[in-house]
């Protein structure tokens, strides 16, 4: 058990999406807005208790998240955090919370995103530019065809030529998830699901097919947190922040130090070092799900199965509802929803799990929880464990 005096002295408390799919009636602050009630009211605090504001929302005026949210929802925050790593995120504000209730900087706090990402990107949050100019390091990589979808493709593919890996295991990934998301009222994909039909679909980025790919839809998220003292008395079961880690290595694909490996090496390792736990003992992973290949060397990464072995760990439908190793129960980004950042969504869904919510999709005796987003092109990654308090 970890002896650090920042864990199992902080608990969420409180879980919320808004509407999810296709919203085009609703901003993405409305989204936002609509998440934060919710789980405030899960957790009986109101917008007035909220001392700390942790979001990031890109913005067609530039990104002045917790700006507009906090006079959006009449918040005063006195500790407020927009640190935008890409999907990673949220699980990364987990750690930032953390800190900030543990050293007195806030008492509640709340992190939220909402995103009209299918939607018309114009809509009622605003016009987006349509300039053709690039900047910044993408001006390096855009003119010569790289993509973010590209650049997850050039790690599959790099994957596939040092370790032997199938476009079959892959898609083992995509199918097991759809299995949760059939059991998921909200998902947005809950037909069934097979591995032909994965390799069947279209290719959008060799190796990486149509099904291999995340949705993109709008939603919102939020998450409440406060100390444990705090928490014992409120109306649900808290959930306590064991262990929290977060790095990032590039910004770029072609300055990624090794296409087959990820930060989760990095944050992972903290994550387990700070809740004094050990990857076998997770009940529940939570695993952001931007494509398959960003599932397999995640696995990796985190040291649930050795470098080069994401392939034969996922295979024969271990991550799927009646596996050994329950993953991404809500659905995931490739079949429940996607938009644009996926990371707030690991945590609510992990929360549920460790209050056993979920239904007929529920994981037995679900005790510890891992949480691990991703951010960018692989280039960042923040990783939570939790656990009932």
């Amino acid at each position: 058990m970890s002896t650090d005096p920042l864990y199992r002295k902080v608990a969420i408390v409180g879980v919320a999406e808004s509407d999810i799919g296709r919203v085009p009636y609703k901003s993405k602050f409305q989204l936002s807005a609509e998440a934060s009630r919710l789980a405030l009211e899960e957790a009986g605090f109101t917008p007035a208790d909220v001392d700390g504001l942790l979001t990031t929302i890109i913005t067609a005026g530039g990104d002045f998240s917790t700006l507009v949210m906090a006079e959006y929802m009449g918040m005063t925050p006195r500790y407020t955090d927009s640190t935008s790593i890409g999907g990673s995120s949220f699980v990364a504000y987990v750690e930032h919370a953390a800190m900030a209730i543990a050293t007195g900087r806030c008492d509640v706090a709340l992190i939220c995103h909402g995103s009209t990402n299918l939607s018309d990107r114009g809509g009622r949050s605003g016009p987006v530019s349509t300039s053709n100019e690039v900047f910044g390091p993408a001006q390096f990589e855009e003119p010569y065809g790289i993509s973010t979808i590209g650049s997850y493709a050039m790690a599959a593919q790099r994957h596939m030529y040092e370790y032997g890996t199938t476009s079959e295991q892959l898609a083992e990934i995509a199918v097991a998830t759809r299995k949760w998301a059939s059991m998921n009222p909200r998902a947005m994909m809950r037909e069934p699901l097979s591995i032909d039909d994965v390799l069947n679909s279209r290719m959008i980025a060799s190796p990486l097919h149509l099904f291999d790919c995340c949705l993109v839809t709008d939603a919102g998220g939020a998450v409440v947190l406060t100390s444990m003292e705090r928490a014992r008395d409120l109306q649900k079961q808290p959930i306590a922040v064991l262990g929290t880690g977060e790095a990032h290595t590039h910004r770029m694909i072609s300055q990624m130090p090794d296409l087959t490996e990820t930060a989760a090496k990095i944050s992972g390792k903290l994550a387990f070092e700070r809740a004094g736990v050990q990857p076998g003992d997770i009940d529940v992973a939570e695993i952001y799900d931007s494509f398959t290949i960003t599932v397999l060397l995640t696995l990796e990464s985190l040291g649930f199965c050795a470098k080069g072995e994401g392939g034969t760990f996922v295979s024969g439908q271990r991550t799927a509802p009646g596996g050994d190793f329950p993953m991404n129960t809500q659905g995931g980004a490739l079949s429940y929803t996607h938009p644009g950042m996926f990371g707030i969504f690991t945590i609510i869904e992990a929360v549920r799990q460790l209050r056993g919510e979920c239904g007929p999709r529920q994981v037995d005796n679900a005790e510890l929880a891992l949480c691990n987003g991703t951010g960018g092109v692989l280039s960042s990654t923040g990783t939570i464990i939790l656990g009932g308090a």
